[in-house]
């Protein structure tokens, strides 16, 4: 027994029914499946789609062209060039294109200067020689005239030297076309001077200077 005094809730009717504010446990709720059963179908559904349909609307052919671009741009970095496959329609065992070798050579007429090299003006003995005498020696004159003569030239006047006093023996020329002819007529006669000179008639004048032997 209690020792406080009875107050008014401890008078519970006892034919009354039990009342309280407990709730019976409900069972545990179940997981709902059907979102995750909806996305497996749907991802399965994209790849059936995928794998089936694309490569018959040409998506194949846009992916291989990318992926042969991606591969030609580290080529055209380094600068070089891949080479082009064989094609399908040539037939097996056939020869290779040759390579242009002779395109390199050329085809047109070499120039003159670079087929031959440049080759010395001919002497020309049908030009006229005139032999002088400026060195006081009788017969000189004729004496060289002849040497000159019977070498192949032809010979023009020969006489005495009536011009200016000479220090030496001379060969004067008329003219860069001359000028082979001279340097030879220099080697013939062991002259060492020839001068370019237009005051000659003759396109040719040997000067025998003193000390000429």
């Amino acid at each position: 027994m209690t020792r406080y005094a009875r107050d008014e809730f401890d008078k519970v009717p006892e034919a009354a029914s039990r009342q309280g504010v407990h709730r019976a446990a409900s069972a545990p709720s179940r997981v709902r499946l059907w979102p995750i059963l909806a996305v497996g179908v749907a991802a399965l559904a994209i790849g059936l789609v995928s794998f089936l349909i694309l490569p018959k609307l040409g998506f194949n052919a846009t992916a291989s062209q990318a992926s042969a671009s991606v591969e030609a741009a580290p080529l055209a970095a380094t600068g070089t060039t891949p080479s082009a496959a064989p094609s399908a329609s040539a037939p097996v065992g056939s020869p290779a294109p040759e390579t242009s070798s002779e395109a390199t050579q050329s085809t047109g007429p070499l120039p003159e200067s670079a087929a031959s090299p440049t080759q010395p003006p001919a002497v020309d003995r049908t030009q006229a020689v005139a032999v002088y005498n400026a060195a006081g020696t009788a017969g000189l004159a004729g004496r060289v005239g002849g040497t000159v003569q019977g070498d192949g030239w032809r010979l023009g006047q020969v006489g005495n030297w009536s011009g200016a006093p000479q220090k030496s023996s001379v060969i004067f020329y008329a003219g860069p076309q001359q000028l082979a002819n001279a340097q030879e007529l220099a080697a013939l006669l062991n002259i060492s001077s020839v001068v370019d000179s237009p005051e000659f008639q003759a396109p040719l004048v040997v000067v025998l200077g003193p000390g000429y032997r």
